[in-house]
């Protein structure tokens, strides 16, 4: 990894390029700040420490000094792509970061944020927490403002390689030449569907934005010279801001040297991801004046009472599962142990495992306490299952450590179906849940017994109403029009990309239509 060779094109500092059964993961985490007199860029690093849960393949810091905006980003975590020095380098009074889990392009340096582009009266850097889905009819948009310069704004650079909705929105809201930033995201936020939580800058302003379901997090904080904004109130607390309030669906913030002001851009409808409770928020984050961790505690004891067992420990399988395994044990009187141990430096890596150690599978994270398991009839309590393979292997590990018997206790109801609001879940086809009942899940991954806490369950527990959640990966019901499958899938710029420059491939019109 080359550090410190950044070079300068149109006042754009880029430094620091480089060239299984998953989880559920999130799509990023967003951070801005707005705070004259405080070293912006460092409040910016911890603030996406804070936020590293929600994005493991890339970090990058915008900063702007009044001037001009400077970037440096990097695949990697964000203790991995900051140093003190290169930190040192981001000098000003305005800053935003980023945390990338790839939804919408590839994992590649292009695709990494902050993204940047001039435009007629400054410069502009977005980042983006979400996933859109009228991703095609924008790609469609962009090209025909690119196939005609006398749209773009002068000296707004080609697009980079860049394949993610983030640089489509950064492109449509640059190419507005008469009007200012404020009024250019007004007018193209109505545009854009799907889940956004957006925190974007131009040289001396600070911006916010929900999408009008608010189906991911975004809150509002005050330092005592500034304004922060940022994906979980954990993040908040991290740099010492105070909460103040969420950032509302369809509302656009903006904050500079006359103060924080507000637009309504488009009608709330709200329906926060009911996942966020579940597994993708810290527990020390609170939603919707919800405490992540008190929810997850209450899970597990109707988890408890809808699915009780006849065992000797309860055991959360860590960390997703713990707050869940709590609950469970306080309403059943069942004790409460660690039975297993996970390793806290199993991250993101791309170092490929060699064929022994994949074999090994799930022991690279987790590993028994024999001493605690041997002989006893456990309760294994894990946030969701996915595909099966990580609770099949974890079921396996346990006997082999001497479990006598494993009833396994979910707490969240069967996934069913793919999310494309910004979640990576695996396809419909692929999810466990899809094509089996729960007795021949429990059968497939080898437990004593299966349980799943209820969905009515999961709603009281997070004691918002029904009605404000999104709960499509488990009931089907999408707030927001989905596309057709043809028009779905990370790479699906790639696929609009390649078209329009093959020399034997279809028109701008045709690809972007066609893909």
């Amino acid at each position: 990894m080359a550090r410190g060779d950044g070079k300068l094109t149109h006042d754009f500092l880029v430094e620091g390029e480089m060239g299984d059964d998953r989880a559920p993961q999130d799509a990023c985490g967003v951070f801005g700040v707005w705070a004259p007199g405080e070293d912006v860029a460092k409040l910016t690093y911890f603030g996406l420490y804070a936020l590293q849960h929600r994005g493991q393949e890339s970090a990058g810091i915008a900063v702007s000094d009044g001037h001009r905006i400077v970037v440096y980003k990097d695949m990697g975590l964000v203790s991995q792509v900051f140093t003190e020095a290169s930190l040192m380098s981001l000098q000003g009074h305005l800053a935003i970061g980023h945390t990338r889990y790839s939804t919408t392009g590839a994992s590649c340096w292009d695709n990494a944020q902050p993204t940047f582009r001039a435009t007629a009266t400054g410069h502009l850097a977005i980042a983006h927490n979400g996933n859109l889905t009228n991703t095609p009819e924008l790609a469609q948009r962009v090209a025909a403002l690119e196939s005609d310069s006398g749209q773009l704004p002068l000296g707004t650079p080609k697009p980079t390689r860049a394949t993610s909705d983030t640089e489509l929105v950064t492109a449509l809201i640059a190419a507005h030449p008469d009007v200012s930033m404020e009024a250019a995201a007004i007018k193209e936020l109505p545009q854009l569907q799907g889940a956004f939580s957006l925190v974007f800058m131009d040289d001396t302003t600070l911006y916010a934005a929900r999408d009008p379901q608010g189906i991911r997090p975004l809150v509002l904080g005050r330092l005592e010279r500034g304004w922060v904004v940022a994906s979980e109130t954990a993040a908040l607390d991290i740099v010492g801001a105070s909460y103040v309030r969420e950032i509302e669906p369809g509302e656009l913030v903006a904050i500079d040297e006359h103060g924080l002001r507000t637009h309504c851009f488009a009608k709330p409808a709200p329906k926060g991801c009911i996942f966020e409770f579940v597994y993708l928020a810290r527990p020390d984050t609170t939603i919707s004046d919800r405490s992540v961790q008190a929810t997850r505690v209450e899970i597990g004891r109707r988890l408890a009472r809808e699915h009780p067992a006849d065992a000797d420990l309860v055991i959360p399988v860590p960390e997703s599962g713990r707050y869940g395994a709590i609950g469970y044990a306080q309403e059943s009187g069942i004790p409460f142990s660690e039975g297993l141990v996970k390793n806290a430096y199993v991250g993101r890596t791309f170092i490929q495992p060699s064929q022994t150690i994949r074999q090994l599978g799930i022991r690279l994270k987790l590993n028994p306490l024999r001493e605690v398991v041997a002989d006893q009839r456990l309760v294994v309590v894990d946030d969701s299952i996915v595909r099966g393979n990580t609770q099949r292997a974890l079921v396996r590990m346990l006997r082999e450590a001497g479990a006598r018997e494993v009833h396994v206790r979910i707490a969240s109801p069967p996934v069913k179906w793919p999310c494309f609001y910004g979640i990576d879940f695996a396809t419909r086809a692929e999810l466990i849940a899809n094509g089996l009942t729960v007795e021949e899940i429990c059968r497939s991954i080898g437990a004593d017994s299966l349980g799943y806490v209820s969905l009515e369950g999961l709603v009281a527990s997070t004691t918002l109403p029904a009605d404000d959640l999104c709960r499509a990966c488990f009931d089907g019901i999408y707030p927001v029009p989905v596309p057709e499958p043809e028009v779905l899938g990370k790479h699906l710029l790639e696929g609009i990309e390649r078209r329009l420059t093959s020399p034997t491939g279809a028109g701008a019109a045709d690809a972007l239509t066609h893909p």
